[in-house]
């Protein structure tokens, strides 16, 4: 019962702030991601293009973002993302420590604003609505120039750029159930 009262709580902060769930996926707050038991809870799942899992991190939510160096301006930058009803996720909002990967590299209609205090980034904005982006899987690549670095809030960060040892560094993410 007291959970259910707390997570009416947070999901009605969040609907009246619009910036509470930038923050808490943002700065990684949130209560400890749980363990992953089969009751039917989602993890991201990092895989290598054979198959083999390099990461799985159980979501406590339905939030997760991939940080990377923009190869460009050298700067870190964040996609950040909502897991889906249907285990698909999309594309809710980029952040950046400069404006211009945000401007000049997303090209994104509208202006960036400044991140809510305790955010990674220091500048955020919403995706192109006129371009959804929503996935069943994404194919990134975890190069250490890109330092591709997965974080879910309650979790600590996942460097994925470290933990790919083979020659083909593109690396797989997903939803997946918890078994």
């Amino acid at each position: 019962m007291a959970r259910h009262l707390l997570l009416a709580v947070v999901a009605a902060l969040v609907t009246l702030t619009g910036a509470g769930v930038a923050v808490a996926l943002a700065t990684g707050e949130g209560p400890p991601a749980p363990a992953a038991a089969g009751d039917g809870s989602r993890a991201v799942t990092v895989r290598a293009p054979d198959g083999a899992v390099v990461a799985r991190v159980p979501l406590d939510g339905d939030l997760f973002a991939v940080g990377y160096r923009n190869s460009v301006y050298r700067t870190l930058a964040e996609e950040r993302y909502r897991v889906l009803p249907d285990g698909r996720f999309e594309l809710v909002e980029l952040a950046a420590e400069q404006v211009a990967v945000l401007e000049e590299y997303y090209a994104v209609p509208g202006a960036p604003r400044p991140a809510p205090p305790g955010d990674r980034m220091t500048h955020v904005v919403p995706p192109d609505p006129a371009r959804p982006a929503v996935f069943d899987e994404l194919s990134i690549a975890a190069t250490d120039l890109g330092e591709r670095t997965l974080h879910v809030p309650g979790a600590e960060p996942v460097p994925i750029w470290q933990l790919v040892v083979t020659d083909d560094p593109t690396v797989i993410l997903d939803i997946e159930e918890n078994r």
